[in-house]
């Protein structure tokens, strides 16, 4: 092995002894799942920052620019919206329940378990993803500069999330948060800097792209244009990148974790600055990339962006694949940490009455075994685009994130519209997208019946028919009209259970006085 592979073996260790140290300090599973309520805004923002910088946030973004073009940059616009949005609407109400899972909403709201449980669903559709891709990307960085078997480096990747995960808790997370969001910007801008300068600066890069993209058969005004992935994905992309948020369950637990609730809003506001960053970064990489080594999509072009680093030197190459490596355990920690602490809140009976240590204890071997789960998926499945495969995951999400709105900002949203709202759209939206994978293809064009229906319906809609709009707009519509047509009878329980909830919730207001 060269000093390139030392470098990034010596950090993924160096981050499973922090974890180790501060599982000290985890002593109860308030201390694990929420910090134990004492972060600042500095250790805040950095862990809620770090869970949109992952492996999407970076080889993602990157991946995609190499193949598609800039408009993939849009996620970083998308990230800062999305993160804001919670920090402004969200975070206070989470805080103010005092909740591990945004489940709990519904069974705050209406004792209802079936709500509780389907929102685990739709958000773990969304958590199952991130928690694949992060090993994923962790074994094709260093399977690519050691040579080891990608299965091995599988392994390896699953066993530093979740020895992180077991031992650190949220607050680990959170404290080595602040070190890789650092090291992720600085580092991956160093290596793009080095290695425009080795192209021959900037406008030499966009001389050479213009022959890449032709020799790809790339249209390049469309490749160079912030708008050329299409007005319907941009839109698309924003649906599922934003829009989700509020119910991606592992914000509800950063809600939780601040000292005070005022740390919220400037928190999540600086996370969303933070998180902007890196896809602009990891954009300018992947375009480098590209030139560099042509338009190659899939675990080819993410190999070449490694190469693209080790290139700069050995050193700062170590670094800058560290960086990356940095990212993905950001991002992948706590989410692991949120789909342990959902499936123990939200699909173990009469969970919320165990003790804390039997929570505690639940929650790590949970974490151990969808871990592990995850990385055997990862090793299984052969990945295209890493960013347009957790897009899939994150608009699945969008049902979840309508009903909550819903229930905090308009009292008289039943239990069976905020049900029914949530299923028909996460129900459409995931057969939508089979849909379109199973006869999409030009096979289909002329076999006549349903499969050259559908093949037609998707050359005449073309990025129109992505599932985000689906998981949108109809929860958006139903959960009003079921509201209106089937009021809840309201019972001296139902009463008491909505009082004692909006008495707990307050009044939702935007307090800007830090601004």
């Amino acid at each position: 092995m060269d000093l390139t592979a030392y470098v990034i073996l010596g950090y993924l260790l160096f981050f499973i002894a922090v974890g180790i140290y501060i599982s000290r300090g985890n002593k109860s599973s308030s201390d694990w799942a929420i910090g134990g309520g004492t972060l600042g805004v500095g250790m805040l923002a950095a862990g809620i920052a770090g869970t949109r910088i992952g492996g999407a946030g970076t080889y993602g973004v990157a991946g995609d620019v190499i193949t598609e073009g800039i408009g993939h940059l849009w996620y970083g616009v998308n990230s800062f919206a999305a993160l804001f949005m919670v920090g402004l609407f969200f975070a206070i109400p989470y805080r103010k329940l005092r909740l591990t899972s945004v489940g709990e909403v519904f069974d705050r709201r209406f004792g209802s378990s079936r709500c509780q449980s389907l929102t685990s669903l739709c958000v773990q559709a969304e958590y199952l993803v991130v928690n694949i891709i992060e090993p994923y990307v962790i074994a094709t960085i260093v399977s690519g500069v050691t040579g080891w078997p990608f299965g091995l480096c599988i392994i390896i990747g699953a066993v530093v999330i979740v020895l992180f995960t077991v031992t650190g808790g949220l607050k680990g997370t959170a404290i080595t948060n602040i070190v890789h969001c650092t090291v992720i910007i600085f580092g991956l801008s160093a290596v793009g800097y080095i290695a425009m300068q080795n192209l021959g600066g900037w406008e030499s890069v966009v001389a050479q792209s213009e022959i890449r993209l032709t020799e790809a058969g790339k249209d390049i005004p469309s490749w160079w244009s912030f708008t050329g992935i299409g007005w319907a994905t941009i839109i698309a992309l924003f649906i599922s990148a934003t829009i989700h948020t509020p119910a991606a369950s592992i914000y509800a637990n950063y809600a939780s974790s601040a000292a005070k609730q005022e740390y919220l809003i400037p928190g999540f506001f600086l996370a969303g600055v933070i998180a902007a960053l890196m896809p602009m970064v990891a954009g300018f990489i992947g375009i480098l990339t590209m030139v560099s080594y042509g338009s190659e999509s899939g675990l080819s072009g993410y190999l070449n962006i490694a190469q693209l680093a080790m290139d700069t030197g050995p050193l700062l190459g170590g670094i800058a694949l560290a960086a990356v490596l940095a990212a993905v355990i950001s991002s992948g920690a706590p989410i692991l940490l949120a789909s342990a602490t959902m499936l123990v809140s939200d699909w173990i009976p009469g969970s919320k009455n165990f003790s804390s240590e039997k929570r505690l204890r639940l929650y790590k071997l949970v974490t151990v075994l969808y871990g592990s789960t995850a990385a055997f998926c990862a090793w299984y499945f052969n990945f295209g685009s890493v960013l347009q495969f957790l897009l899939l995951g994150f608009a699945m999400v969008v049902p979840p994130a309508i009903a909550v709105t819903y229930v905090f900002y308009w009292k008289k949203t039943t239990e069976k519209a905020a049900f029914w709202g949530m299923l028909i759209g996460f129900i459409s939206g995931l057969l939508m997208w089979l849909l379109n994978n199973w006869y999409s293809g030009a096979q289909n064009a002329d076999v006549g019946g349903f499969a050259q229906t559908w093949y037609e319906l998707c050359q005449y809609l073309g990025e129109w028919r992505d599932p985000s709009f689906l998981t949108l707009l109809l929860p958006v519509f139903t959960i009003p009209i079921i509201t209106l047509m089937f009021p809840a009878k309201i019972d001296k329980t139902g009463t008491e259970m909505s009082a004692t909830f909006y008495k707990d919730l307050g009044r939702i207001q935007l307090n800007l006085d830090w601004v």
